[in-house]
């Protein structure tokens, strides 16, 4: 009986860890009501209401008020689409804006960080958003919602969250690729550009790249930046490759900003974007 007992109790050890996993606490999320926070930024709040109410499609959602969020957010029958701001350790204060899906209940009392995360994705600098943000809102919801329902099938979290969940870019080499030149990092020099950017890959300016986006262009990607306005050296920047026509995420990495790293696609980004491409693609 010793022995029997002592066999099972890693059985029964991997059975509790399996019912402790971020997707087993999340299973619930498509039954239960969203609660769209409203940042309480007439410009923000119009795009909130309009944008998440001809895109939403996972689950039942209302909006509400930040005073609200806080007097439900200790409630595990609701999940919450927010607003928030993260402050790397070497900044003296937040230097990004996220656009992040948590999960209510009693932890939070201790906090936002405290909840249960299901989903956060870069949305812009903290001070002073180049309004670029909300050409890209909608999306980064979409994003955030087929990550929420994939990772109630895998738990994303423990794969590399959201570079993993990007489709890999072999799928990208007959597709053109669309980047803002103030996404470019400054090493991206005239040599950079003449050896990289194969046929396909074009840098246009930031406006143009938008409308590219808002027409849902089929079969293009297009580049969007988020980083600090003034960032300094330990501030992250986000690069993201997005479908214009489906909001399929391709591209997901950061780098820290240094002396000599600023913000931006960087040369080792261009390069690992432009490989699978056919060096002949006219």
């Amino acid at each position: 009986m010793i022995l029997l007992a002592a066999a099972l109790m890693p059985v029964f050890a991997s059975a509790q860890a399996q019912i402790n996993t971020k997707k087993m606490k999340i299973a619930d999320f498509p039954q239960k009501v969203t609660k769209i926070v409203l940042p309480g930024n007439t410009f923000y709040d119009g795009a909130f209401q309009e944008d998440v109410s001809s895109r939403w499609r996972v689950s039942p959602y209302e909006f509400c008020t930040l005073e609200e969020f806080e007097g439900l957010k200790g409630n595990d029958q609701y999940y919450f689409l927010l607003l928030t701001q993260g402050q790397f350790r070497k900044e003296k204060e937040p230097g990004l804006q996220f656009l992040t899906l948590v999960k209510g209940g009693a932890d939070a009392a201790k906090g936002i960080d405290e909840m249960l995360e299901v989903a956060t994705v870069p949305f812009a600098a903290a001070d002073d958003p180049s309004g670029r943000e909300m050409t890209y809102f909608p999306a980064l919801l979409d994003i955030i919602q087929n990550y929420a329902l994939g990772s109630i099938e895998k738990d994303f979290s423990n794969l590399g969250g959201l570079s993993n969940f990007a489709t890999s870019l072999s799928k990208s080499s007959e597709m053109d690729i669309v980047f803002a030149e103030e996404d470019l990092s400054a090493e991206i020099t005239e040599d950079v550009r003449a050896e990289e950017f194969l046929s396909g890959m074009e840098i246009m300016e930031a406006d143009e790249a938008d409308e590219v986006a808002e027409a849902g262009t089929p079969n293009t990607l297009v580049s969007y930046v988020v980083a600090p306005s003034n960032p300094i050296p330990g501030s992250f920047c986000y690069k993201i490759l997005i479908d214009a026509n489906n909001h399929e995420l391709y591209y997901f990495r950061k780098h820290k900003i240094g002396k000599k790293v600023g913000p931006g696609f960087l040369a080792e980004d261009i390069k690992r974007i432009a490989a699978p491409r056919p060096k002949n693609r006219q």
